[in-house]
């Protein structure tokens, strides 16, 4: 049993039934994606757990030599190695499922069009073929009504008394050539007909049934895939996580048990309609008196046709920039995710301003450590980013403002972060925090911090590390007499 034999009339049905089983695909690829994020949190979560609770200095290494105490220290470096784990199931589930079935459900959707526009062009030839079987007729239909007048008038004229012998010639003559018009006109509709019949029995025995057969062996072929991306799914985990293979196996025998032809063969149960297919169109004589005879076959004009060929789809528009597509609630949240990230760029866009202006002045009070000029390039193109994430900015405020209507707009935006005075979020440090050293290091060189913001350090002085290098070759220590201010990182050895 296949569909080209027994769902040659159930176009619809196998266009729906081939769009789901694409539509579960990339359900089951965005399952798997979110599962992997799961995995990829709950890993992260373990590692911030272990590196919490985990001890480190002088101390705590000597509660270690106690075995309670050792044991948990184990139990934690066990714990990290097991969010390894976790991680590496979340890697293999994108690499062996996701990347490879995305690629695959391409392949498909692109064969499912090739397949459906055949059966679309099949199907527009075998109406353009109809529609010239319908003018043959008219035609001959047409023609022998005026040879039949003609051959009344002649046989008229001829009875008539007062006609002379050339008007009744003319009327024969005339007659005889309306007679061969209509003859012609005969052979030409049987030769339509002909064609028609034959291009009819080609589409509903061969070439539909190709067509259908073609996708039908795409459908399988897509099931068989999807099992085993289901059996995938238990394999990634089993392999690192054996504690649970018992559940996994059970996930496995689910997609075992799939079989593409059960599939088929149940789809063609609930859909077969079991109606035969159009039988050969009658040649109507219309020099025999026979009337056109009504047919419930395929004869009938398009419109019934189009019913069973609905190839016209809708496409949605484009989403909007303001997200103005989107319901009220839904706007005022994508608004302010865009201005939350916005703000962020342009937080660090004007921390990278400030680094690469400080890094500037020293050169210029110290030129041997590098050329102030050529730091400009940078510069600029840092303040032509800073200008463009202000206008990005401004400019979804302003739609979140229109979104919110008389509500304050800079509440929803953010209402802890602070502001300048152009009215942007900015972060500050409180000059009361007492911050603490997050490391030792000892100078290499000596260095004369001439310009604002340096100071100086001798060879192998002992400092202690207040900011680290952010990038930009410049690191924040502070020296036994209290003095703080920058160096450049390749001045000192980190380390005690």
């Amino acid at each position: 049993m296949d569909w080209g034999a027994d769902l040659w009339d159930q176009h619809d049905v196998i266009d729906k039934h081939t769009q789901a089983g694409l539509d579960l695909v990339e359900r089951y690829i965005k399952f798997v994606k979110e599962r992997s994020e799961v995995e990829q949190s709950y890993a992260k979560q373990l590692r911030s757990l272990t590196k919490k609770f985990f001890k480190r200095g002088s101390r705590e290494e000597q509660d270690c030599r106690f075995s309670n105490h050792a044991a948990f220290q184990e139990l934690l470096n066990e714990l990290n190695d097991y969010a390894g784990q976790r991680e590496l199931i979340a890697e293999n589930m994108m690499t062996s499922i996701c990347v490879e079935l995305t690629k695959y459900l391409q392949d498909l959707k692109q064969e499912r069009k090739t397949h459906l526009a055949d059966a679309k062009k099949a199907q527009q030839n075998l109406e353009s073929s109809f529609k010239h079987l319908e003018s043959a007729k008219k035609r001959f239909a047409k023609e022998w009504a005026e040879a039949e007048k003609a051959a009344q008038q002649a046989e008229k004229i001829e009875q008539d008394l007062n006609a002379t012998r050339m008007d009744v010639d003319k009327a024969k003559l005339h007659c005889s050539a309306r007679t061969h018009a209509a003859e012609e006109c005969k052979s030409d509709y049987a030769a339509q007909l002909q064609k028609y019949n034959k291009e009819q029995r080609f589409f509903y025995y061969t070439e539909i049934p190709q067509i259908f057969n073609k996708l039908q062996d795409m459908d399988e072929r897509r099931i068989r895939r999807l099992a085993q991306g289901y059996c995938q799914f238990s394999e990634v985990e089993q392999a690192v996580v054996p504690i649970i293979s018992k559940c996994l196996e059970g996930v496995a025998a689910a997609g075992g048990r799939i079989s593409e032809k059960q599939d088929s063969l149940l789809l063609i149960e609930q859909h077969k309609s079991g109606f035969e297919r159009p039988a050969d169109v009658e040649f109507e004589d219309y020099m025999q008196g026979i009337k056109p005879v009504t047919s419930d076959s395929s004869l009938h004009p398009p419109k019934v046709r189009a019913k069973l060929w609905p190839f016209t789809k809708r496409h949605k528009p484009p989403p909007a920039e303001d997200f103005s597509h989107l319901p009220p609630e839904q706007r005022k949240k994508k608004l302010q995710a865009k201005i939350e990230e916005v703000s962020r760029d342009l937080l660090k866009a004007q921390e990278e301003s400030d680094a690469l202006e400080k890094m500037k002045g020293v050169y210029e009070q110290n030129t041997q450590l590098g050329n102030p000029n050529s730091l400009e390039p940078q510069i600029s193109e840092t303040a032509q980013n800073i200008g463009r994430l202000r206008g990005e900015l401004a400019k979804y405020e302003t739609w979140l403002s229109e979104a919110v209507g008389s509500e304050d707009s800079t509440n929803v935006i953010n209402n802890n972060a602070p502001r300048d005075s152009a009215g942007h979020i900015y972060t500050e440090f409180d000059d009361e925090f007492e911050e603490a050293p997050i490391g030792q290091c000892t100078a290499l060189y000596t260095f004369q911090g001439s310009s604002e913001g340096t100071i100086s350090i001798t060879d192998g002085e002992q400092l202690s590390i207040m900011e680290e290098d952010k990038g930009d070759g410049w690191m924040r220590v502070l020296r036994a007499n209290g003095e703080e201010g920058y160096i450049p990182s390749s001045y000192v050895k980190v380390g005690p």
